[in-house]
Protein backbone atom coordinates (compact mmCIF):
# COMPACT_ATOMS: atom_id res chain seq x y z
CA UNK A 1 0.00 0.00 0.00
CA UNK A 2 1.54 3.35 -0.86
CA UNK A 3 -1.47 5.84 -1.42
CA UNK A 4 -4.30 7.00 0.75
CA UNK A 5 -6.75 9.47 -0.23
CA UNK A 6 -8.71 10.91 2.33
CA UNK A 7 -11.66 13.08 1.24
CA UNK A 8 -12.33 16.42 3.98
CA UNK A 9 -15.27 18.75 3.72
CA UNK A 10 -14.23 19.69 6.74
CA UNK A 11 -17.57 18.60 8.72
CA UNK A 12 -17.06 16.54 12.14
CA UNK A 13 -17.95 13.47 10.06
CA UNK A 14 -15.24 14.05 7.72
CA UNK A 15 -12.41 15.34 10.41
CA UNK A 16 -12.96 11.97 12.24
CA UNK A 17 -12.74 9.77 9.32
CA UNK A 18 -9.19 11.69 8.55
CA UNK A 19 -8.41 11.31 12.35
CA UNK A 20 -8.96 7.55 12.14
CA UNK A 21 -7.08 7.51 8.71
CA UNK A 22 -4.35 9.18 10.77
CA UNK A 23 -4.40 6.76 13.69
CA UNK A 24 -4.51 3.81 10.79
CA UNK A 25 -1.37 4.45 8.55
CA UNK A 26 0.99 5.50 11.86
CA UNK A 27 3.99 3.36 11.56
CA UNK A 28 3.55 2.64 8.33
CA UNK A 29 6.29 5.12 6.62
CA UNK A 30 5.77 3.71 2.84
CA UNK A 31 2.50 4.91 2.94
CA UNK A 32 1.28 9.03 1.84
CA UNK A 33 -1.85 10.18 3.13
CA UNK A 34 -3.21 12.78 0.79
CA UNK A 35 -5.51 14.97 2.44
CA UNK A 36 -8.23 15.91 -0.38
CA UNK A 37 -10.47 18.35 -0.34
CA UNK A 38 -13.04 19.71 -3.95
CA UNK A 39 -14.56 23.18 -4.07
CA UNK A 40 -16.46 24.90 -6.48
CA UNK A 41 -15.04 28.35 -7.02
CA UNK A 42 -11.61 29.57 -8.29
CA UNK A 43 -12.04 32.51 -4.94
CA UNK A 44 -11.97 29.12 -2.43
CA UNK A 45 -8.58 27.97 -3.38
CA UNK A 46 -6.60 29.97 -1.08
CA UNK A 47 -8.52 29.10 1.50
CA UNK A 48 -9.19 25.37 1.17
CA UNK A 49 -5.28 24.96 0.65
CA UNK A 50 -4.56 26.81 3.98
CA UNK A 51 -7.43 24.78 5.78
CA UNK A 52 -6.21 21.39 4.54
CA UNK A 53 -2.44 22.40 5.58
CA UNK A 54 -3.75 23.37 9.08
CA UNK A 55 -5.78 20.01 9.21
CA UNK A 56 -2.44 18.41 8.03
CA UNK A 57 -0.32 20.42 10.80
CA UNK A 58 -3.09 19.58 13.50
CA UNK A 59 -3.41 15.66 12.69
CA UNK A 60 0.64 14.92 12.35
CA UNK A 61 1.18 16.35 16.64
CA UNK A 62 -0.09 13.28 17.49
CA UNK A 63 0.28 11.07 14.06
CA UNK A 64 3.44 9.71 12.41
CA UNK A 65 2.29 9.56 9.32
CA UNK A 66 3.54 10.99 5.63
CA UNK A 67 1.36 13.30 4.65
CA UNK A 68 0.43 15.82 2.01
CA UNK A 69 -2.26 17.88 0.72
CA UNK A 70 -4.47 18.02 -2.49
CA UNK A 71 -7.47 21.21 -3.47
CA UNK A 72 -9.43 20.85 -6.38
CA UNK A 73 -11.85 22.89 -8.06
CA UNK A 74 -14.30 20.09 -9.15
CA UNK A 75 -17.96 21.08 -10.61
CA UNK A 76 -18.82 17.21 -9.24
CA UNK A 77 -17.35 15.56 -5.73
CA UNK A 78 -17.21 12.12 -6.47
CA UNK A 79 -15.99 12.57 -10.52
CA UNK A 80 -12.99 14.82 -8.82
CA UNK A 81 -12.03 12.59 -6.06
CA UNK A 82 -12.32 9.61 -8.48
CA UNK A 83 -10.08 11.34 -11.06
CA UNK A 84 -7.28 12.09 -8.10
CA UNK A 85 -7.44 8.83 -7.12
CA UNK A 86 -6.61 7.48 -10.54
CA UNK A 87 -4.05 9.71 -11.02
CA UNK A 88 -2.31 9.32 -7.93
CA UNK A 89 -2.78 5.48 -8.33
CA UNK A 90 -4.54 5.44 -5.14
CA UNK A 91 -4.64 2.24 -3.41
CA UNK A 92 -7.02 3.38 -0.79
CA UNK A 93 -9.42 6.27 -0.42
CA UNK A 94 -10.96 6.48 3.13
CA UNK A 95 -14.01 8.81 4.11
CA UNK A 96 -16.55 9.39 6.58
CA UNK A 97 -20.60 8.57 6.24
CA UNK A 98 -23.17 10.09 8.96
CA UNK A 99 -26.49 9.08 10.08
CA UNK A 100 -26.90 13.00 11.67
CA UNK A 101 -29.42 13.92 9.70
CA UNK A 102 -31.63 12.63 6.27
CA UNK A 103 -29.89 16.32 5.04
CA UNK A 104 -26.65 15.03 5.64
CA UNK A 105 -27.18 11.77 4.82
CA UNK A 106 -28.53 12.64 1.22
CA UNK A 107 -25.01 14.79 0.95
CA UNK A 108 -21.89 13.37 2.54
CA UNK A 109 -23.51 9.94 3.00
CA UNK A 110 -24.52 9.97 -0.35
CA UNK A 111 -21.40 10.94 -1.92
CA UNK A 112 -19.57 8.29 0.07
CA UNK A 113 -22.01 5.44 -0.85
CA UNK A 114 -21.54 6.60 -5.00
CA UNK A 115 -17.50 6.51 -4.56
CA UNK A 116 -18.10 2.85 -3.17
CA UNK A 117 -19.80 2.02 -6.23
CA UNK A 118 -16.82 3.48 -8.48
CA UNK A 119 -14.09 0.77 -9.25
CA UNK A 120 -11.50 3.38 -8.71
CA UNK A 121 -9.71 2.15 -6.17
CA UNK A 122 -11.20 0.36 -2.74
CA UNK A 123 -12.75 2.69 -0.04
CA UNK A 124 -12.64 2.35 3.70
CA UNK A 125 -16.55 3.88 5.33
CA UNK A 126 -15.94 5.44 8.23
CA UNK A 127 -19.34 5.61 10.02
CA UNK A 128 -19.49 9.32 11.97
CA UNK A 129 -19.34 7.88 15.34
CA UNK A 130 -16.61 5.42 14.54
CA UNK A 131 -13.89 4.89 16.95
CA UNK A 132 -10.40 3.80 16.17
CA UNK A 133 -8.93 0.47 17.47
CA UNK A 134 -6.13 -1.32 16.09
CA UNK A 135 -6.73 -4.14 13.33
CA UNK A 136 -6.57 -7.45 15.50
CA UNK A 137 -9.62 -8.69 14.03
CA UNK A 138 -11.66 -8.37 10.38
CA UNK A 139 -14.49 -10.01 9.24
CA UNK A 140 -14.54 -10.78 4.99
CA UNK A 141 -18.28 -11.06 4.31
CA UNK A 142 -18.41 -14.25 1.07
CA UNK A 143 -22.12 -15.26 -0.62
CA UNK A 144 -19.39 -18.79 -1.64
CA UNK A 145 -20.58 -17.99 -5.32
CA UNK A 146 -18.09 -18.36 -7.89
CA UNK A 147 -15.59 -17.72 -5.20
CA UNK A 148 -12.49 -17.50 -7.17
CA UNK A 149 -13.66 -15.53 -10.01
CA UNK A 150 -15.22 -13.12 -7.73
CA UNK A 151 -12.57 -12.37 -4.78
CA UNK A 152 -10.73 -9.86 -4.93
CA UNK A 153 -7.95 -11.56 -3.61
CA UNK A 154 -4.86 -9.38 -4.32
CA UNK A 155 -6.46 -6.65 -2.97
CA UNK A 156 -7.90 -7.88 0.01
CA UNK A 157 -4.26 -9.28 0.67
CA UNK A 158 -2.57 -6.28 0.05
CA UNK A 159 -5.17 -4.77 2.78
CA UNK A 160 -4.07 -7.97 5.35
CA UNK A 161 -0.33 -7.72 4.54
CA UNK A 162 -0.31 -4.38 6.06
CA UNK A 163 -2.17 -4.93 9.21
CA UNK A 164 -1.99 -8.92 9.87
CA UNK A 165 -5.22 -9.09 11.31
CA UNK A 166 -7.28 -12.28 12.25
CA UNK A 167 -9.06 -13.59 9.60
CA UNK A 168 -13.00 -14.67 10.09
CA UNK A 169 -14.68 -15.25 6.83
CA UNK A 170 -18.58 -15.18 7.13
CA UNK A 171 -21.17 -16.15 5.24
CA UNK A 172 -23.74 -13.94 3.85
CA UNK A 173 -25.86 -16.04 1.59
CA UNK A 174 -29.41 -16.98 3.41
CA UNK A 175 -29.67 -19.76 1.17
CA UNK A 176 -26.58 -21.55 3.01
CA UNK A 177 -27.74 -21.10 7.24
CA UNK A 178 -28.76 -25.15 7.07
CA UNK A 179 -26.27 -26.97 5.77
CA UNK A 180 -23.60 -26.51 2.88
CA UNK A 181 -23.92 -28.76 -0.22
CA UNK A 182 -21.21 -30.50 -2.11
CA UNK A 183 -20.29 -27.29 -4.13
CA UNK A 184 -20.71 -25.05 -1.70
CA UNK A 185 -18.18 -26.78 0.60
CA UNK A 186 -15.93 -27.15 -2.52
CA UNK A 187 -16.19 -23.20 -2.79
CA UNK A 188 -15.78 -22.98 0.77
CA UNK A 189 -12.17 -25.05 0.14
CA UNK A 190 -11.09 -22.61 -2.44
CA UNK A 191 -11.64 -19.74 -0.11
CA UNK A 192 -9.28 -21.62 2.13
CA UNK A 193 -6.63 -21.71 -0.07
CA UNK A 194 -6.60 -18.27 -1.09
CA UNK A 195 -6.22 -17.26 2.17
CA UNK A 196 -4.53 -19.97 3.48
CA UNK A 197 -1.58 -17.48 4.73
CA UNK A 198 -3.40 -15.81 7.49
CA UNK A 199 -5.21 -19.06 8.80
CA UNK A 200 -9.04 -17.89 7.98
CA UNK A 201 -12.09 -19.12 10.18
CA UNK A 202 -15.32 -19.78 8.35
CA UNK A 203 -18.85 -19.16 9.98
CA UNK A 204 -22.40 -19.77 8.53
CA UNK A 205 -24.75 -18.13 10.53
CA UNK A 206 -28.80 -18.00 10.59
CA UNK A 207 -29.31 -14.82 8.29
CA UNK A 208 -33.04 -14.03 8.99
CA UNK A 209 -31.74 -10.46 9.30
CA UNK A 210 -28.37 -9.73 7.51
CA UNK A 211 -27.66 -6.38 9.17
CA UNK A 212 -28.44 -7.71 12.95
CA UNK A 213 -26.54 -11.40 11.75
CA UNK A 214 -23.85 -9.09 10.85
CA UNK A 215 -23.58 -7.01 13.79
CA UNK A 216 -24.75 -9.54 16.44
CA UNK A 217 -21.26 -11.67 15.03
CA UNK A 218 -18.99 -8.40 14.75
CA UNK A 219 -19.95 -7.45 18.24
CA UNK A 220 -19.65 -11.24 19.60
CA UNK A 221 -16.25 -11.62 17.63
CA UNK A 222 -14.45 -7.82 18.80
CA UNK A 223 -14.26 -7.44 15.36
CA UNK A 224 -12.46 -4.41 13.53
CA UNK A 225 -13.27 -3.85 10.65
CA UNK A 226 -15.70 -5.59 7.80
CA UNK A 227 -14.86 -6.34 4.20
CA UNK A 228 -17.17 -6.49 1.80
CA UNK A 229 -17.07 -7.26 -2.03
CA UNK A 230 -19.02 -5.42 -4.63
CA UNK A 231 -20.72 -7.39 -6.91
CA UNK A 232 -24.06 -6.88 -8.93
CA UNK A 233 -27.08 -8.07 -6.99
CA UNK A 234 -25.02 -9.08 -3.64
CA UNK A 235 -25.19 -8.03 -0.12
CA UNK A 236 -23.28 -5.04 -0.52
CA UNK A 237 -25.19 -3.72 -3.60
CA UNK A 238 -28.33 -3.67 -0.97
CA UNK A 239 -26.17 -2.04 1.31
CA UNK A 240 -25.53 0.64 -1.30
CA UNK A 241 -29.26 0.75 -2.76
CA UNK A 242 -31.77 -0.57 -0.40
CA UNK A 243 -32.97 1.73 2.38
CA UNK A 244 -33.31 -1.23 4.90
CA UNK A 245 -29.83 -2.18 4.93
CA UNK A 246 -28.15 1.14 4.54
CA UNK A 247 -28.48 1.24 8.17
CA UNK A 248 -24.71 -1.45 8.56
CA UNK A 249 -22.99 1.64 7.14
CA UNK A 250 -24.85 4.71 8.60
CA UNK A 251 -25.03 3.48 11.52
CA UNK A 252 -22.67 1.07 12.52
CA UNK A 253 -19.68 2.42 14.75
CA UNK A 254 -17.44 -0.35 12.53
CA UNK A 255 -15.63 0.69 8.88
CA UNK A 256 -16.93 -1.12 6.14
CA UNK A 257 -14.12 -1.58 3.50
CA UNK A 258 -15.93 -2.10 0.04
CA UNK A 259 -13.30 -3.67 -2.49
CA UNK A 260 -14.82 -4.84 -6.45
CA UNK A 261 -14.72 -8.26 -7.59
Amino acid sequence: MNTVIVPVDFSDTSLNAAKYAAQLMTGHYGVTMVLYHSYGKASEASKATDMLEELKADLMKDHIVKMEILAHEESDFVDGLEKAARHRKADLVIMGITGKSALAQVFFGSNTLKMAERKACPVLIVPQHAAFSPLKNVMLTSDFKDTVETTPSTHIKDFLNVFRPNLHIVNVNEDLYISLSERDENEKQEMRKMFADYNPEFYFMRLFDVDEAISLFADSRNIDLIIVIQKNNSFISKILKNSRTKTLSYQSRMPILVMHE
